[in-house]
């Protein structure tokens, strides 16, 4: 009997899919055991990658983790393990950067299993009083002076974790420039998030997208969120109220900061080949448009967010977001990004809440950013 662990995060988008394989695919595989055990959103974003290699086969993770992963070899490249056909496969039917965002040094570190950006929802029978989605900053504020005054509110997901996303998402962030956000860029993303933050529920400040999404079904306060990272299963809830899910309000939808989620195997599995066969099973664009969006998931295939009945049983949340992730941005990957990002998270916070000078964020970000980046002559030579 071989046994196989895995390790996901805490959410049926995440674990509903990898549940759903088990039997099926051990069905097909006579003598194999796969078990998977689930940690928090958090500890999948920003928690520390090398503790929880030593007890499982397979870990799905959080891109920015490529950095210190391939500096410590601490997965199995994909790379020997993939014929040329099919690394043409994945390399076509990548949803926007998600395919290069799990690639370091030359590798090939995992298998995008799961692709997200942030976007843009709304509560369609409450925005019908308000016309159509926003898609200007400009018709954003518009829409939330208008919602509050009828006593609702825009939403927006401002824990730090989200409130840091928002920034890489406005503030035009350049991996290689002297300063990764310019003052000015910092202080017009930060003035837009101030703005949008006064239109929005009090509640905010404690939201993930998960608890924004799940207020706005269960309360009609809260019409429209202008930036969070998307979550197929409130569009394709099965009782209503439904979400709608848009394009980002950015100029022609760029921008929005890449998320999603990639699978790999620890280099200290002691079934690397069996765990090399289950994730190329489970990120096949046959099974990504197929039992992997049946179960819940939302997955990391172009050809399933393509897919006609995939949407139709959605609400069309990939057609109607596929614009915006196509052209989202990819955040850093190298070793020391997750120790910047952390660190900076809750100053931009602390800023958008008046809390903190715009001057002494934006000296922090650059200062930070190039203590934790790789210099740029061994960002150039490993490129």
């Amino acid at each position: 009997m071989t046994k196989l662990r895995g390790l996901a995060w805490d959410h049926r988008r995440c674990w509903g899919p990898l549940d759903a394989s088990v039997g099926p695919y051990c069905a097909n595989h006579p003598g194999l055991e796969i078990e998977w055990d689930r940690r928090s959103l958090y500890e999948f974003g920003e928690g520390a990658i090398d503790r929880v290699l030593g007890q499982y086969d397979l870990v799905v993770f959080d891109h920015p983790f490529i950095g210190e992963i391939a500096s410590g070899r601490l997965m199995v490249p994909f790379d020997e393990h993939l014929t040329g056909e099919q690394r043409q496969v994945f390399e076509r039917d990548t949803v926007g950067k998600s395919w290069q965002s799990y690639a370091r040094e030359g590798r090939q570190w995992a298998l995008p299993i799961d692709a997200a950006c942030q976007v843009a929802s709304f509560r369609p029978d409450l925005m019908a009083a308000y016309g159509d989605a926003p898609r200007s900053h400009g018709d954003v504020v518009d829409l939330g002076r208008r919602t509050r005054k009828d006593g609702k509110w825009l939403g927006l997901p401002l824990v730090p974790t989200d409130a840091m996303c928002l920034l890489l998402t406005l503030g035009d962030p350049q991996e290689e420039a002297d300063d990764f956000i310019s003052r000015d860029k910092v202080e017009r993303a930060i003035g837009q998030l101030r703005e949008l933050s006064d239109l929005s529920h009090p509640g905010s400040r404690q939201w993930n997208p998960i608890r924004c999404y799940d207020h706005m079904i269960a309360n009609d306060d809260v019409v429209y969120v202008p930036f969070a990272f998307g979550y197929v299963n409130y569009a394709s809830h099965s009782e209503t109220p439904k979400l709608r899910f848009a394009d980002a309000p950015t100029p022609g939808s760029a921008g929005a900061l890449l998320g999603g989620a990639g699978i790999g195997v620890s280099a200290q599995s002691g079934n690397v080949q069996a765990a090399i066969d289950y994730a190329l099973f489970l990120c096949s664009p046959d099974n990504q448009r197929g039992q992997y969006v049946s179960a819940g998931g939302q997955p990391g295939s172009l050809s399933a967010w393509q897919d006609k009945a995939v949407n139709a049983t959605s609400g069309d949340f990939f057609a109607d977001t596929l614009k915006t992730i196509q052209s989202s941005y990819l955040r850093p990957t190298h070793a020391g990004f997750i120790t910047f990002f952390r660190e900076t998270a809750p100053r931009v916070g602390a800023a958008i809440a008046g809390e903190l000078s715009i001057t002494e964020l934006a000296a922090w970000i650059n200062r930070r950013y190039r203590e934790t980046r790789p210099s740029t002559k061994s960002v150039r030579s490993v490129a």
